[in-house]
């Protein structure tokens, strides 16, 4: 399979040099014909009678500089074209045809980046101790609620896929059964952003599945799916969850579908936090959320599906939930439970620029708290010590 492939690369290669020794010859055979009918002309007026070349002396003919040009240049060169970026052009020139290919050189522009909502509103611009590339983080100690690190914490913003949290936490308290079997429908299409899935229309799996890959792998249709098979149907289900919402003090949250692909599901860190803090307290989604790959049948079809958040599979990490979310009004997202230097931490990390930029600013809110723990560790053997003396 490399060889063939290797072969298709090479022959795409001279396919632009093809193209131009197509157009060649096929705008040579065009104007063969009439270059040799020219080269007739003069053996035909020969045969002409005396009489009609004496009625053709007597028409007067008047052309102007400009007309002869232009008629020379209408006859003496054509141009063809061989595609977008290839023409020829042919002219003649002492009894020969003379064809020129050239290449036509291509500009294309770019369409600008659009900005996430938190660049509109410059959060970008405000600075932090750890230099993080998101807009919005907070860090608190789960069990005494203390404030580690805070920025931009009360700012409300679209928060993508960080929806399937309080989805899967629904689906997951709701005790439905697990092995109902459900159906993708058109319904389950994305029709907002057009992401694709692999869930094609007319998949069957059980519920259970379904939640699995929502909150591991992100997977709108199946998160869509749950939503819309909730008793009561998709709007019994959004209300639901806006009134945990309020359930759980998120004041500044709203949702209008279940998978986040709407940027009008927004929210802001420090209701995340709460929603992170009772999804903590869920057994199900505890172990979903953190599951690192899964497989599911699909007719006769396996398919393999990963965590969406790689640190699910990193060992210096003991992660108890998360989740992560990605649209362009958001920018990237991330929220988590983990348990880090004894301390059991619950970190959200919104609109952060860069595809692995909510991963590296966990990484340096990691070493943080790791590095103070070992300075007041020291500080608190050196008290010890000098009170034992």
């Amino acid at each position: 399979m490399p060889e063939a492939r290797s072969n298709r690369v090479s022959s795409q290669r001279f396919l632009p040099a093809f193209r131009m020794l197509a157009v060649a010859l096929c705008a040579t055979a065009f104007l063969l014909p009439a270059a040799q009918a020219e080269k007739k002309g003069p053996a035909t007026k020969k045969t002409a009678t005396a009489d009609s070349k004496r009625k053709t002396a007597s028409v007067p003919t008047r052309e102007t500089a400009s007309s002869k040009r232009k008629a020379g240049a209408d006859k003496d060169e054509k141009v063809v074209s061989g595609g977008r970026n290839v023409v020829a052009s042919v002219r003649q020139k002492n009894g020969r045809t003379v064809v020129a290919v050239q290449r036509r050189s291509v500009v294309r522009v770019a369409e600008p980046a659009r900005l996430s909502f938190g660049q509109l509103a410059g959060l970008h611009q405000t600075p932090d101790a750890l230099d993080l590339k998101s807009s919005v983080a907070l860090v608190i100690d789960q069990d005494t609620h203390e404030v580690l690190l805070s920025k931009n914490d009360h700012a409300v913003l679209p928060i993508a896929s960080l929806t399937k949290l309080m989805t899967g936490l629904l689906i997951s308290e709701a005790q439905l059964p697990s092995d109902e079997l459900i159906t993708i429908t058109q319904d389950d299409v994305d029709t907002e952003k057009r992401s694709g899935s692999r869930l094609s229309v007319g998949t069957t799996l059980p519920r259970g599945e379904l939640l699995h890959l929502a909150l591991m792998s992100s997977e709108n249709r199946a998160a869509h799916a749950l939503g819309r098979t909730y008793p009561g149907g998709l709007e019994t289900f959004v209300s639901v969850m806006n009134a945990k919402a309020k359930m759980l003090g998120m004041k500044d949250t709203r949702y209008v579908e279940p998978t986040g692909l709407s940027s009008r599901n927004q929210s802001s860190a420090q209701d995340l936090a709460l929603l992170v803090n009772a999804a903590y307290s869920d057994a199900t989604v505890r172990q979903l959320s953190t599951s690192p790959e899964y497989q599911v049948e699909v007719g006769n079809r396996v398919l393999q599906f990963n965590t969406t958040n790689r640190l699910v599979k990193n060992p210096d990490w003991d992660i108890g939930v998360q989740k992560t979310g990605y649209i362009t009004e958001a920018g990237q997202c991330l929220v988590m439970q983990a348990k880090i230097a004894g301390r059991k931490l619950i970190m959200v990390f919104l609109d952060s620029a860069g595809k692995l930029s909510r991963i590296g600013d966990a990484e340096r809110v990691r070493r943080w708290v790791e590095a103070n723990h070992m300075i007041n560790k020291a500080a608190q053997q050196h008290v010890a010590s000098s009170n034992a003396t």
